[in-house]
């Protein structure tokens, strides 16, 4: 899960990220409404946690364009303001939860989470994929019924995959699923990922396409008793 944290307090937004990044997600940080708001039209998140009083652009009036254009986006809004009118015109914008500064981080993770599982109610079924079944609320991964240990972002990658099987995804749209901006990335880390699936699992797994990236091949004809 990659998720943005909107905050010009360096303190707050520090915190915000190594707490995420301690829970396994993929956090990147912006501090002004700007880059915010460029951020979210240009890639892809599952979720944003967005102050109010940014500079620049105001946090509303970002919440406001993305829910024009479209966007499904969570987004969870921080704030110090801290009256009935100030929450009602956040969740009128579009906002799907309000936290009130001071906050306790515990708080905080437990919203991202509920948030998170709300987003995913279509996805919480078990993705099957030939011999290959992927559990989205235990994080568990079998294959011909025994359980297969991944890394976080071999498990986030198969799951990409897994839940567009026929898709074709570029490099670029792989490697911002599964790595921050400030995230020191080798020039072959997804394809090491992406042997390591194959490893794992059946070599066949991932079809590369030359000058493109990769998708899902054809599962094997093989059954869970082979």
């Amino acid at each position: 899960m990659r998720l943005l944290v909107v905050e010009d307090d360096p303190m707050l937004g520090e915190s915000l990220v190594t707490a995420l990044r301690h829970m396994s997600y993929v956090v990147d940080w912006v501090k002004d409404g700007q880059h915010a708001l460029n951020a979210l039209l240009n890639e892809d998140f599952d979720l944003v946690i967005m102050d109010i009083g940014l500079p620049v652009i105001d946090g509303i009036h970002i919440i406001k364009e993305l829910r024009t254009r479209g966007s499904e986006l969570p987004i969870l809004v921080l704030t110090a303001r801290d009256s009935l009118q100030d929450r009602v015109t956040g969740l009128d914008a579009g906002a799907d939860d309000y936290l009130l500064k001071p906050f306790e981080l515990d708080e905080l993770t437990a919203r991202v989470r509920a948030l998170l599982r709300r987003r995913q109610v279509k996805s919480e079924a078990a993705l099957v994929f030939g011999l290959i079944r992927l559990e989205p609320n235990s994080h568990q991964v079998f294959y011909k019924g025994e359980d297969v240990s991944l890394s976080r972002r071999e498990y986030t990658l198969l799951e990409i995959f897994m839940m567009r099987p026929k898709q074709v995804f570029t490099r670029q749209q792989l490697e911002q699923a599964i790595y921050g901006w400030g995230d020191d990335v080798g020039s072959n880390a997804l394809e090491v990922h992406v042997h390591h699936l194959r490893k794992k699992f059946y070599p066949e797994l991932i079809r590369t396409i030359r000058g493109i990236g990769y998708t899902l091949m054809d599962s094997p004809k093989t059954s869970a008793n082979d």
